[in-house]
């Protein structure tokens, strides 16, 4: 096998060439014609002519015949049926297959009529085919063979294209003819070799050669790889000896003849089965079965045309052709979109994506231009049709990666650098007038914008732009003044569309203007900003904001310097609507201390100055002409189950929620000025609250006139009151909706101290009494119409008969309250029925105490009371649900309630509660001015006994004239009806001794029971012994005897303790209970008590008389 040297010279008959390392901006053809740039493009749906370097009219050739001139369109279509008819390669998975399909789709994509495209179909087949070339090159190699004695091997490649050679795959005959070498099979002039990479394993070539065939059916690709052979001394080859296996190829390389190169392995390929690209790695093949692992060749390949027939071809550079085919084809893609209503996302048709893919390939158009011209094309039609300008981000990146300035010509170079200045230009139209462009009405367009202003970013910082365009300014500068520009062509346009005819209207005009900029500066502020900031750092809405606030102003101020003061009610509304929208486009804008100098609108408020008695007469006249119509609209019936206020009660809360709304939307930044303003508000406000009470009172007494249903009028009134109430809630809301608090707070020094509080609270306060006033006035009313009812019904309940049960004689009390409360609380509002149970309960309460004193005597009628008194608590207690407990609880009730349970009692009753009290006054008693006396107290459980030991008396009182006095004491267990046996007890008498030591013992036989009931004790009587008259009282002391060691589970004790008494007197007023024991003329038991008692309380008052005190 030769060397590689050997095939240094070609043969001049060779029809191959050989590429080396081309550059990605070149292509196939040698001399391309001058670059012409194409019209403009048209507008969609005509049938355009291009001039491809022909003028109109002038004749061409084909062959040696003359045929009419052709346009542009004519043979743009005949260049693409050309590629599809000569379509080589196995498709690609995504391509169309059948040709028929393209056909049809070019044939729609250029608009060509049925016999048109059969002529030029049949034209393009007589055409003279192309040369079919393989473009072939050698990228790399991995793994392969070491043949050296190093290790390593100096390999090179051989490789052509066999003709007329079929392989069908799989026989031992094909396997045997691949294991052929390129010197076997392919003749020496169409042999190509690459350099010789020495010493490696990993070769890389980069080499490239274009292989011409004629029949892709019968034609291989082959390639052998060769290790370079030099002739070397036995001593050169053992100083590269690196081991045993370098010395077994030191005897091999001895076998065989000198100079003779090795074989590392080989590629073959069928044509027919490679796609029009192609870039793999093959293993490599070896000769025989030794080594079957001899590394792996990357290839890349590509079916390419030369001498294409068509007059494109042969007259215009393939880049041109190229664009021009991919413009008509993407420009048919967007109008099958448009028709279909949706948006072209740069997806291409498989039929348009095949065409392309086959031309390029054909043509051997390099990626670059390629993205070049995909540049180009969409670039220019998205200035004419409607698609997402995302779809040029793909282009500019591809040339981004791949650019090189010095691969294009001049022509190019400008063709480039002017579409980037036609599209920059072109983006800044839109960006100038985005509003009508991007409209936030489409729901895509703030979505379009951002990728337009990506599009924009992404072109400006290409290598290309910066090179071909240095000139021009940064983007962020142009997007900001083209910003600045298409706002001020927006507010003309829009003042444009609100021309007026005079004064009135030009108010309504501005106002629509200061309306349509509002809105403007919310969307700039919710939307454009962030997308201009995101994307290039401009903080739009501030611009946008003090562009239009300049533009605004001076009109605004015009106008209310035109209108002039007095100002007109009409004129008046128009300028509060214009003030209010003025307001809220003010607000826009920045904090006051972010500001940097002052705004045109500072101050704006002082403009509308003149109007503000206008505005408030009419907020005051607006309402009170509501409120009147509302009154006389209103049927006085409630409006539901829960709410029980009527209609007019409802329109007047509009419209104080009206006047509130109309308050805060004036809020006068001026303070002393904003307080006036507050004060007259609530002035009006108070004086529609009572102008509504008045009205619906007469309102009132129109529909009850007339009216002979008692409780439809009863309705009314109840519908009335909660109107009221409801009236009352509403104006108590007014510090709240007015926000004094932040008023006040504005004002701060500029008021008197209390000037708030004697204004507007002062107004406030006398509205809310004048309505609570009406209020009560109007429950006092329906409580006055039940307390006849509730006052004949107790008055019933003393007549009833004696048998009857209490609890059965208060039933028809309780029936009528039941009735009656329960009409009242459907009908009324919680506030008003809690105030009329109030009202009703003081009255009831009245009642009770008026009838339980006429019956005090009468312990029957006392006790069917107190069984009322319970039952009316219970009725207006309602389980928590009417008045709460403590409303209940009051001091009239309290007493009522022990004076019914006193009169209620029976006599012994009422007899064991006077030694309960006296009890409970010995307990509080701790002086000893009358004396004291000093017993001990046990009780036996065992025997039943009381035992009681009298010890001593001490500072008795001097009852005789002599200074002294002779006591004893008399011991009676009291109440005397729980101890009917036990005679009363006495100690002896000791004479003149104020201070007797008695020391004696009692013994009372009871029951512990009767010892433990309530009242029951030991009356200790101390008395003066007189020979000739009734015995002196000294003093009384009451010893309780649940209390005596013994009872009540108490064990008895070892010793019973002391316990000192002091002496106490009866009341010398009477006592209540023997005021009512007293009453019971035929009761014995109780007249006898009573007449002890009082001959007690007789003989304590003459000695107290005696005693001076």
């Amino acid at each position: 096998m030769p060397g590689p040297r050997q095939h240094s010279r070609s043969s001049p008959h060779r029809t191959t060439s050989r590429v080396r390392s081309p550059s990605p901006g070149r292509t196939s053809e040698s001399q391309p014609l001058p670059l012409r740039t194409p019209l403009p493009v048209p507008a969609w749906g005509r049938r355009e002519v291009w001039v491809l370097g022909m003028a109109e009219g002038r004749r061409g050739s084909r062959g040696s015949r003359g045929v009419p001139t052709v346009s542009q369109r004519d043979l743009l279509y005949e260049e693409a049926l050309y590629t599809v008819l000569h379509r080589v390669g196995h498709p690609e998975p995504n391509h169309v297959i059948q040709a028929s399909e393209l056909l049809q789709y070019l044939q729609e994509a250029f608009q060509v009529p049925p016999e048109e495209h059969q002529q030029i179909l049949q034209r393009v087949k007589e055409l003279e085919k192309p040369i079919f070339c393989l473009k072939a090159t050698v990228k790399q190699a991995k793994g392969i063979l070491g043949k050296d004695v190093s290790g390593f091997s100096d390999p090179y490649c051989l490789l052509g294209i066999e003709q007329g050679t079929g392989m069908p795959g799989g026989s031992p005959g094909a396997r045997r003819r691949q294991k052929a070498v390129v010197r076997h099979t392919i003749p020496e002039e169409q042999t190509h070799h690459t350099r010789v990479i020495n010493q490696t394993l990993n070769p890389v070539w980069e080499e490239t050669f274009i292989l011409e065939f004629n029949d892709i059916a019968n034609a291989s690709f082959h390639l052998d790889m060769w290790d370079l052979d030099t002739v070397e001394s036995v001593r050169q080859k053992l100083g590269e000896l690196t081991d045993l296996h370098g010395l077994r190829r030191i005897f091999k390389e001895a076998r065989k003849d000198k100079g003779q190169d090795d074989f590392l392995g080989n590629v073959v390929l069928r044509l027919q089965d490679l796609h029009c690209r192609e870039d793999q790695w093959y293993p490599l093949e070896p000769c025989t079965e030794t080594y079957p692992d001899r590394g792996q060749c990357h290839l890349q390949f590509q079916l390419i045309h030369k001498k294409r027939a068509t007059v494109a071809s042969r007259s215009q550079p393939s880049y041109t052709v190229h664009l021009h085919l991919l413009q008509q084809l993407v420009s048919h893609e967007v109008t099958q979109h448009q028709e279909g209503s949706t948006s072209w996302d740069a997806s291409l048709s498989p039929q348009a994506a095949t065409i392309l893919f086959l031309h390029a390939t054909q043509k051997d158009i390099s990626d670059f231009h390629q993205s070049m011209a995909q540049w180009l094309a969409y670039s220019r039609l998205y200035q004419s049709l409607e698609f997402p300008s995302s779809c040029l981000l793909h282009p500019i990146t591809s040339m981004e990666y791949q650019w090189v300035q010095g691969r294009l010509k001049a022509e190019q170079l400008e063709e480039l650098a002017a579409s980037f200045t036609s599209l920059l230009a072109y983006g800044l139209s839109l960006i100038r007038k985005f509003r009508s462009v991007f409209p936030l009405s489409v729901a895509d367009s703030p979505v379009r914008l951002q990728s337009l202003l990506r599009v924009l970013v992404q072109m400006c910082k290409m290598k290309a732009f910066r090179e071909l365009c240095p000139d021009s300014a940064p983007l962020p500068q142009l997007v900001t003044e083209a910003l600045r520009t298409g706002t001020i062509e927006w507010f003309h346009l829009k003042q444009q569309h609100h021309q007026p005819m005079g004064v009135l209207e030009a108010g309504k005009a501005l106002l629509n203007l200061v309306q349509d900029i509002t809105g403007d500066l919310h969307q700039c502020q919710r939307t454009w900003n962030k997308i201009f900031h995101n994307v290039l750092k401009i903080d739009f809405f501030p611009l946008a904001f003090l562009e239009l606030q300049w533009l605004v102003a001076k009109r605004v101020q015009d106008h209310t310097v035109a209108v002039g003061s007095p100002v007109s009610p009409q004129m008046g509304e128009s300028l509060f609507q214009l003030y209010v929208s003025l307001k809220e486009l003010y607000q826009l804008g920045p904090d006051p201390s972010d500001r940097e100098g002052v705004l045109p609108l500072d101050g704006f408020h002082r403009w509308f100055q003149p109007a503000i008695p206008s505005w408030l007469q009419k907020t005051y006249s607006v309402a009170l002409e509501r409120v009147q119509r509302a009154v006389q609209m209103d049927k006085l019936v409630p409006l539901g189950e829960l709410t029980k206020h009527s209609t007019s009660a409802v329109d007047l809360s509009t419209c104080f929620a009206q006047i509130s709304h109309t308050a805060r939307q004036l809020d006068w930044p001026d303070p002393e000025e904003a307080f006036m303003i507050t004060v007259k508000f609530v002035e009006d406000t108070c004086r529609l609250a009572l102008v509504y009470c008045s009205l619906i009172k007469a309102r009132a007494r129109e529909l009850s006139e007339g009216q002979k249903d008692q409780g439809q009028a009863a309705n009314m009134l109840c519908v009335v009151v909660n109107d009221m109430e409801q009236l009352r809630l509403v104006i108590g809301k007014l510090p709240t909706q007015l926000a004094w608090e932040a008023l006040e707070q504005r004002v701060g020094a500029g008021l008197e101290q209390g000037q708030l509080q004697n204004t507007l609270h002062a107004q406030l306060q006398s509205a809310l009494a004048g309505l609570d006033h009406e209020i009560r006035t109007g429950v006092c009313t329906l409580a006055e119409q039940l307390e006849a009812g509730i006052a004949k019904q107790i008055q019933k309940l003393v007549g009833v008969r004696d048998s009857v049960l209490p609890e059965d004689a208060i039933l028809p009390l309780m029936r009528f309250l039941e009735a009656e409360l329960c009409y009242m609380n459907t009908n009324l509002v919680q506030e008003n029925f809690s105030s009329l149970l109030t009202l009703l309960w003081t009255h009831s309460l009245t009642i009770l105490v008026e009838v339980a004193a006429s019956q005090r005597n009468s312990p029957l009628a006392s006790n069917r009371l107190k069984v009322a008194l319970q039952g009316l608590y219970a009725c207006f207690h309602a389980r928590g649900c009417g008045l709460p407990q403590e409303a209940l609880h009051t001091a009239t009730f309290q007493a009522l309630q022990r004076d019914l349970e006193l009169q209620a009692a029976s006599t012994r009753e009422l007899i064991q509660e006077y030694f309960c009290s006296r009890i409970q006054q010995q307990a509080e008693t701790t002086s000893e001015e009358l004396g004291a006396v000093t017993v001990k107290a046990s009780y036996r459980a065992s025997e039943q006994k009381l035992r009681v030991e009298l010890l001593s008396a001490s500072n008795l009182l001097p009852l005789d004239s002599n200074g002294s006095s002779d006591p004893f004491v008399q011991l009676t267990l009291e109440p005397r009806h729980q101890f009917p046996e036990l005679a009363p007890r006495e100690t002896q008498k000791h004479k003149k001794d104020l201070h007797p030591l008695f020391d004696e013992t009692f013994e009372f036989l009871v029951p512990a029971e009767t010892c433990t009931k309530d009242g029951a004790c030991l009356l200790l009587t101390v008395l003066d012994h007189d020979t000739l008259g009734a015995d002196d009282l000294e003093g009384e002391a009451f010893l309780p005897l649940r209390a005596v060691p013994g009872l009540r589970g108490c064990e008895e004790a070892a010793e019973a303790p002391q316990t000192r008494l002091p002496l106490t007197y009866p009341t010398h007023n009477g006592h209540s209970i023997l005021q009512l024991l007293e009453g019971r003329k035929g009761d014995r038991e109780a007249q006898a008590f009573v007449k002890l008692r009082r001959q007690r309380a007789k003989q304590a008052s003459q000695h107290a008389l005696r005693a001076g005190r």
